[in-house]
Protein backbone atom coordinates (compact mmCIF):
# COMPACT_ATOMS: atom_id res chain seq x y z
CA UNK A 1 0.00 0.00 0.00
CA UNK A 2 1.53 3.25 -0.84
CA UNK A 3 1.69 5.88 1.93
CA UNK A 4 -1.22 7.77 1.39
CA UNK A 5 -3.09 4.47 1.19
CA UNK A 6 -1.59 4.23 4.83
CA UNK A 7 -2.29 7.75 6.03
CA UNK A 8 -5.73 7.31 5.06
CA UNK A 9 -6.58 3.98 6.11
CA UNK A 10 -5.10 5.16 9.65
CA UNK A 11 -7.06 8.36 9.64
CA UNK A 12 -10.17 6.60 8.98
CA UNK A 13 -9.03 3.81 12.00
CA UNK A 14 -8.91 6.60 14.27
CA UNK A 15 -11.77 8.25 13.63
CA UNK A 16 -13.34 5.01 14.37
CA UNK A 17 -11.83 4.57 17.63
CA UNK A 18 -12.96 8.49 19.07
CA UNK A 19 -16.81 6.93 18.25
CA UNK A 20 -16.22 3.41 19.90
CA UNK A 21 -13.66 4.76 22.79
CA UNK A 22 -16.60 5.42 25.42
CA UNK A 23 -14.18 8.31 26.89
CA UNK A 24 -13.42 9.48 23.54
CA UNK A 25 -17.32 9.56 22.32
CA UNK A 26 -18.04 11.06 25.50
CA UNK A 27 -15.93 14.14 24.37
CA UNK A 28 -17.17 14.09 21.09
CA UNK A 29 -20.74 14.23 22.30
CA UNK A 30 -19.83 17.41 24.61
CA UNK A 31 -18.06 18.97 21.69
CA UNK A 32 -20.80 18.29 19.21
CA UNK A 33 -23.49 20.03 21.35
CA UNK A 34 -21.36 23.05 22.47
CA UNK A 35 -20.30 23.47 19.54
CA UNK A 36 -22.29 22.40 16.39
CA UNK A 37 -20.75 24.75 13.76
CA UNK A 38 -17.51 24.05 13.93
CA UNK A 39 -17.60 20.30 14.48
CA UNK A 40 -19.75 20.17 11.43
CA UNK A 41 -16.50 22.59 9.79
CA UNK A 42 -14.60 19.68 10.83
CA UNK A 43 -15.92 16.62 10.10
CA UNK A 44 -17.12 17.41 6.45
CA UNK A 45 -13.36 18.85 6.10
CA UNK A 46 -11.98 15.35 6.67
CA UNK A 47 -14.63 12.56 5.74
CA UNK A 48 -15.92 14.10 2.53
CA UNK A 49 -12.01 14.78 1.72
CA UNK A 50 -11.07 11.39 2.48
CA UNK A 51 -14.39 10.56 -0.04
CA UNK A 52 -12.81 12.82 -2.72
CA UNK A 53 -9.57 11.08 -2.33
CA UNK A 54 -11.42 7.24 -1.93
CA UNK A 55 -12.80 8.00 -5.68
CA UNK A 56 -9.72 8.81 -7.27
CA UNK A 57 -7.97 6.08 -5.58
CA UNK A 58 -10.63 3.61 -7.34
CA UNK A 59 -11.13 5.36 -10.52
CA UNK A 60 -7.09 5.60 -11.33
CA UNK A 61 -5.92 2.48 -9.19
CA UNK A 62 -3.61 4.73 -7.01
CA UNK A 63 -4.01 6.80 -4.12
CA UNK A 64 -3.22 10.83 -5.61
CA UNK A 65 -4.10 14.26 -4.10
CA UNK A 66 -7.52 15.40 -5.37
CA UNK A 67 -6.18 18.91 -6.88
CA UNK A 68 -6.61 22.24 -4.85
CA UNK A 69 -7.19 19.60 -1.91
CA UNK A 70 -6.80 22.41 0.58
CA UNK A 71 -9.69 24.60 -1.28
CA UNK A 72 -12.12 21.35 -1.75
CA UNK A 73 -11.54 20.54 2.12
CA UNK A 74 -12.60 24.55 2.89
CA UNK A 75 -15.71 24.43 0.32
CA UNK A 76 -16.83 21.30 2.32
CA UNK A 77 -16.00 22.39 5.86
CA UNK A 78 -18.24 25.71 4.23
CA UNK A 79 -20.81 23.16 3.43
CA UNK A 80 -20.60 20.92 6.46
CA UNK A 81 -21.71 24.26 8.76
CA UNK A 82 -25.11 24.80 6.07
CA UNK A 83 -25.70 21.25 6.46
CA UNK A 84 -25.40 21.39 10.24
CA UNK A 85 -28.50 24.06 10.18
CA UNK A 86 -30.50 22.34 7.57
CA UNK A 87 -30.78 19.36 9.38
CA UNK A 88 -31.77 20.79 12.28
CA UNK A 89 -33.95 23.61 10.28
CA UNK A 90 -36.12 20.64 8.20
CA UNK A 91 -36.05 18.02 10.83
CA UNK A 92 -37.89 20.62 13.40
CA UNK A 93 -40.36 21.95 10.50
CA UNK A 94 -41.26 18.58 9.83
CA UNK A 95 -42.02 17.59 13.15
CA UNK A 96 -44.20 20.72 13.25
CA UNK A 97 -46.34 20.56 10.51
CA UNK A 98 -46.80 16.71 12.12
CA UNK A 99 -48.07 17.99 15.26
CA UNK A 100 -50.11 20.20 13.90
CA UNK A 101 -51.84 17.82 11.47
CA UNK A 102 -50.09 19.58 8.06
CA UNK A 103 -48.39 16.03 7.20
CA UNK A 104 -49.20 12.60 8.15
CA UNK A 105 -47.51 10.53 10.79
CA UNK A 106 -46.49 10.91 14.63
CA UNK A 107 -43.43 13.64 14.97
CA UNK A 108 -41.03 10.76 16.12
CA UNK A 109 -39.43 7.38 14.53
CA UNK A 110 -39.65 6.20 10.74
CA UNK A 111 -42.44 8.75 9.77
CA UNK A 112 -40.57 11.67 10.97
CA UNK A 113 -36.84 10.90 9.62
CA UNK A 114 -38.35 9.72 6.10
CA UNK A 115 -40.21 13.19 5.61
CA UNK A 116 -37.37 14.72 6.65
CA UNK A 117 -35.15 12.98 4.97
CA UNK A 118 -37.78 13.29 1.74
CA UNK A 119 -38.07 17.24 1.78
CA UNK A 120 -34.38 18.07 2.89
CA UNK A 121 -33.43 16.22 -0.43
CA UNK A 122 -36.03 17.42 -2.71
CA UNK A 123 -35.81 20.86 -1.66
CA UNK A 124 -31.87 21.47 -0.39
CA UNK A 125 -30.33 19.05 -1.89
CA UNK A 126 -30.31 20.35 -5.68
CA UNK A 127 -29.19 23.91 -4.25
CA UNK A 128 -26.27 22.37 -2.91
CA UNK A 129 -25.00 20.25 -5.44
CA UNK A 130 -25.34 22.57 -7.61
CA UNK A 131 -23.62 25.07 -5.79
CA UNK A 132 -20.71 22.28 -5.27
CA UNK A 133 -20.99 21.41 -8.95
CA UNK A 134 -19.96 24.99 -9.19
CA UNK A 135 -17.13 25.40 -6.72
CA UNK A 136 -15.41 22.10 -7.70
CA UNK A 137 -15.13 23.93 -11.55
CA UNK A 138 -13.82 26.56 -10.30
CA UNK A 139 -11.29 24.62 -8.19
CA UNK A 140 -10.12 22.61 -10.91
CA UNK A 141 -9.57 25.71 -13.14
CA UNK A 142 -7.85 27.79 -10.61
CA UNK A 143 -5.46 24.65 -10.18
CA UNK A 144 -5.15 24.25 -13.80
CA UNK A 145 -3.65 28.30 -13.59
CA UNK A 146 -6.27 29.93 -14.90
CA UNK A 147 -6.82 33.17 -13.35
CA UNK A 148 -9.52 36.10 -14.07
CA UNK A 149 -12.26 33.10 -13.99
CA UNK A 150 -15.66 34.12 -14.93
CA UNK A 151 -18.79 32.29 -13.54
CA UNK A 152 -20.23 32.27 -17.20
CA UNK A 153 -17.20 30.15 -18.01
CA UNK A 154 -17.67 27.92 -15.49
CA UNK A 155 -21.36 27.72 -15.59
CA UNK A 156 -20.77 26.19 -19.02
CA UNK A 157 -18.16 23.96 -19.19
CA UNK A 158 -20.23 21.80 -16.20
CA UNK A 159 -22.47 18.61 -18.00
CA UNK A 160 -25.78 19.89 -16.67
CA UNK A 161 -27.65 17.24 -18.61
CA UNK A 162 -25.41 14.74 -16.48
CA UNK A 163 -26.16 16.77 -13.32
CA UNK A 164 -29.65 16.11 -13.53
CA UNK A 165 -30.21 12.96 -15.30
CA UNK A 166 -27.74 11.02 -12.80
CA UNK A 167 -26.63 13.03 -9.42
CA UNK A 168 -30.57 14.54 -8.98
CA UNK A 169 -32.24 11.92 -10.65
CA UNK A 170 -30.68 8.88 -9.00
CA UNK A 171 -28.75 9.80 -6.22
CA UNK A 172 -30.87 11.43 -4.80
CA UNK A 173 -33.91 9.12 -4.77
CA UNK A 174 -32.00 5.72 -4.79
CA UNK A 175 -28.79 6.20 -2.41
CA UNK A 176 -29.59 9.99 -0.22
CA UNK A 177 -33.73 9.76 0.75
CA UNK A 178 -32.96 6.37 2.28
CA UNK A 179 -29.69 7.08 3.55
CA UNK A 180 -30.63 10.54 5.18
CA UNK A 181 -33.72 8.34 6.47
CA UNK A 182 -31.45 6.38 8.34
CA UNK A 183 -29.87 9.42 9.70
CA UNK A 184 -32.29 10.69 11.53
CA UNK A 185 -32.94 7.58 12.87
CA UNK A 186 -30.09 8.70 14.95
CA UNK A 187 -29.34 10.45 18.07
CA UNK A 188 -29.13 14.62 17.18
CA UNK A 189 -25.29 13.94 18.49
CA UNK A 190 -24.15 11.47 15.46
CA UNK A 191 -26.56 12.56 12.57
CA UNK A 192 -23.63 14.84 10.89
CA UNK A 193 -20.93 12.85 11.26
CA UNK A 194 -22.80 10.01 9.55
CA UNK A 195 -23.70 12.47 6.63
CA UNK A 196 -19.91 12.96 6.39
CA UNK A 197 -19.22 9.15 6.64
CA UNK A 198 -21.97 9.19 3.60
CA UNK A 199 -19.81 11.12 1.60
CA UNK A 200 -16.88 8.46 1.19
CA UNK A 201 -19.65 5.93 1.10
CA UNK A 202 -21.55 7.68 -2.05
CA UNK A 203 -17.20 8.53 -3.44
CA UNK A 204 -16.91 4.49 -3.53
CA UNK A 205 -20.42 3.99 -5.00
CA UNK A 206 -19.67 6.75 -7.98
CA UNK A 207 -16.08 5.82 -8.94
CA UNK A 208 -17.37 2.21 -9.14
CA UNK A 209 -20.13 3.41 -11.18
CA UNK A 210 -17.97 5.69 -13.61
CA UNK A 211 -14.96 2.40 -13.45
CA UNK A 212 -17.73 0.14 -15.32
Amino acid sequence: MQKRGIIWTGLLFIIIAILVIPASREVFESLTDSYPYIMGFIKFTILATMGEILSLRIKNRQWKRPTGVVYRALIWGFLGIWITMVFSLFNSGVASLQTSGMLPGDPNGLSLAFQTSLFMNMIFAPTMMGFHRITDTYVDKYARGKRNIKLNGVVRDIDWEGFVTFVLLKTIPFFWIPAHTIVFLMPDVYRIIAAAFLSIALGGILAFAAAK
